[in-house]
């Protein structure tokens, strides 16, 4: 099929959020499992895809993505019938943006710097993100006051932040609140979660 997207993946990699994405986008796709033991996401013929040696990745008639946020929007905009992106202009646009990149752009950094104990409090005017406490706080606004992000509408956005405060909850590098456990939850009843994680909730 002319549409079928070739995702380089693993189970045990930020693939997961990619492949849950897929499912809500109910898009046709062909997964390429690589086996980080036997090296194959260092091979040549993976690096010729992505040359940072790292998954998730798709090529999508002909183009690669690669970054797990730029792979959701990318998606999310390749098949709008799904509904999981505000077309360009629908004034929720920049919101849905704002909240998945700032997932990219502060949530993510903040919690490994938490996890590695590796981000000077002294430093925060040169982090991007400034504070871990602050991070957390405002990604409590972006899900205030819910249920989803862009209010009733679940998007591709819930997908990506959805999938990192579940996985910073579970390394202990998210502390746990009563909106981020009751945001999960939702996000996990989904069934195209259920399809990719199983029983697991979020």
């Amino acid at each position: 099929m002319a549409d079928t997207i070739t995702f380089y993946t693993n189970p045990m990699s930020r693939g997961l959020t990619v492949h849950w994405l897929l499912e809500e986008l109910g898009a046709p796709y062909e997964m390429k499992v690589l086996d980080f033991d036997k090296g194959e996401h260092k091979a040549p013929a993976y690096l010729a895809v992505n040359p940072m040696g790292k998954v998730p990745a798709i090529v999508h008639r002909g183009v690669v993505v690669t970054e797990t946020a730029a792979i959701c929007v990318y998606l999310a905009d390749a098949f709008p019938k799904a509904g999981l992106a505000p077309a360009l202009d629908d004034p929720r646009r920049g919101t849905y943006l704002r909240w998945l990149f700032f997932g990219a752009g502060c949530v993510e950094p903040a919690v490994v710097d938490k996890m590695f104990a590796r981000a000077p409090v002294e430093r925060s005017g040169a982090i991007g993100y400034g504070t871990y406490d602050s991070t957390l706080a405002t990604l409590a606004t972006a899900l205030t006051p819910g249920p989803f992000i862009l209010g009733e509408r679940f998007s591709a956005a819930d997908v990506f932040v959805g999938a990192q405060i579940y996985w910073g909850m579970m390394a202990k590098g998210i502390e746990p609140r009563p909106i981020f456990d009751q945001y999960t939850a939702r996000c996990s009843a989904r069934p195209a979660f259920q399809r990719v994680f199983g029983g697991l909730k979020l």
